[in-house]
């Protein structure tokens, strides 16, 4: 790490994002420890998708555990490979069916953050549509020699568009789709400001009536609560046409699903979920891969998690070979994250301590010893079991980087001391249990000689 240098923007993301406790957007790489072969299954999955798969994989974990860190990471990866990539968190605002518009919610969070490799932020529909104008145009003039402004060049891109158009009028609502498509064409043909304005509101599924629709662009139909999910199965398929692997779709926050009270409309939700597992796993659903984070409470309850709905319970438990012992099957569509070592998280804290030192323009002072000393602390303080879930641990190891680099004059076993002496005045009390985690903590520790 220390011979590497890394460029100050994905410095400033990493270090402020794990001070404030959120994954960063960006820089992941260069943090990443362990899930080596929860990355590889996923990798895997991906290149299934590129050749007209699909994929449904539910990622678990306690708050804290990296499943949020996990997304985000297959994300970038993703978008490295060239495929589309839209990501949200669910709320009571944003479910996958609701009475309120809450599933059009989902949708139009998903297109605000539709991001590709040129365009990682949100926000990639437009573009998405022009490169793939712009790149029909240029193969146009390759071919026949035409140049820019010339009819005749237009009318071969036109033809072009709708042979793609064509193909997806035999999906699910793809006459529509494809209708819009057009008349997105249209405007960009005309410079019609106005009709691709339409267009795009109408894909991001912004028209709140029929007839509004209908009036500016001719299509009967808008995106609605109902049918959100059967455009996303259009935008994997379109994705592939205009030159990308596939759409990824990454949810997390799975656990506000588990949180609505109304039985009926929670139900109606895994009804949801259901479906889009069955269409993955079935082969009705091409180039699209959904990625859903959330708690294990949400998933194994039998009272209100996925395993109250017996459709879901049955295709979603573990076989009995799948986890047998220390041997794990990770094809199956749950991803259960581990948590993290203690060589694992040793080595988290050595990449947090160059980062920031990097970072901060100053040479790392702490010693690999005295990071051992920071976990022993963190075992003691909050338990061994707490301890793996590795959040609110970074958390605090990031404030001590920051006190000791904005007070040289405070040495690191001070500022150690005084933090304990503060947390068991505070009424705190050390874990004094002996279980497996602290036996080899202990085991971790004698390495170190400590």
């Amino acid at each position: 790490m220390k011979s590497m240098q890394i460029p100050k923007r994905l410095t400033t993301a990493l270090v402020h994002s794990l001070t404030a406790g959120v994954v960063p957007r960006i820089g992941l790489e260069h943090i990443a420890v362990g899930r080596k072969l929860e990355v590889a299954s996923i990798l895997q999955d991906m290149d299934n998708i590129a050749e007209g798969g699909a994929a449904f994989r539910l990622i678990t974990g306690r708050y804290g555990s990296g499943k949020s860190f996990l997304l985000q990471m297959i994300r970038n990866y993703a978008m490295d490979r060239e495929f589309v990539v839209a990501d949200a968190d669910l709320s009571p605002e944003r479910r996958l069916v609701g009475t309120k518009g809450q599933g059009l919610a989902t949708y139009r969070e998903l297109m605000m953050h539709l991001s590709t490799r040129t365009r990682p932020d949100g926000g990639a529909l437009e573009m998405m549509l022009q490169r793939w104008i712009a790149g029909l145009q240029q193969e146009q003039m390759q071919l026949s020699g035409l140049v820019p402004g010339d009819p005749q060049l237009h009318a071969a891109v036109e033809l072009r568009i709708y042979a793609v158009a064509n193909e997806l009028q035999n999906l699910v609502h793809g006459f529509d789709f494809a209708k819009v498509l057009a008349a997105y064409w249209s405007g960009y043909k005309l410079g019609d400001d106005d009709l691709k304005a339409a267009a795009l509101r109408w894909l991001r599924g912004e028209f709140p009536t029929k007839t509004e629709a209908r009036r500016e662009l001719g299509v009967g139909v808008i995106i609605d609560d109902d049918n959100w999910y059967d455009y996303m199965k259009l935008w994997g398929e379109f994705a592939v046409r205009i030159g990308y692997k596939g759409l990824l779709l990454f949810i997390d926050e799975g656990v506000n699903l588990y949180k609505i009270t109304n039985s009926v409309s929670r139900q109606s939700n895994y009804e949801k979920l259901l479906t889009m597992f069955n269409d993955t796993m079935q082969g009705k659903a091409q180039y699209l891969g959904i990625y859903l984070g959330g708690t294990p409470q949400f998933v194994e309850d039998q009272r209100r998690g996925l395993f109250s709905y017996d459709a879901l319970r049955s295709r979603l438990m573990e076989g009995r070979y799948s986890s047998s012992g220390s041997l794990r099957s990770y094809a199956s569509p749950i991803l259960k994250l581990d948590m993290l070592s203690h060589e694992e998280i040793m080595l988290l804290l050595q990449k947090l301590r160059d980062i920031h030192a990097m970072h901060m323009g100053y040479e790392p002072k702490l010693v690999d010893e005295q990071l051992v000393v920071f976990m022993q602390a963190a075992v003691n303080r909050l338990g061994a079991e707490e301890l793996l879930t590795t959040r609110e641990v970074v958390r605090d190891f990031m404030d001590v980087l920051h006190v000791l680099h904005q007070h040289p004059e405070l040495d690191y076993e001070q500022l150690m001391g005084e933090r304990e002496q503060e947390y068991e005045a505070s009424g705190g009390r050390k874990n004094q249990q002996k279980d497996a985690s602290t036996d080899e903590m202990d085991d971790f520790l004698a390495e170190f000689e400590l």
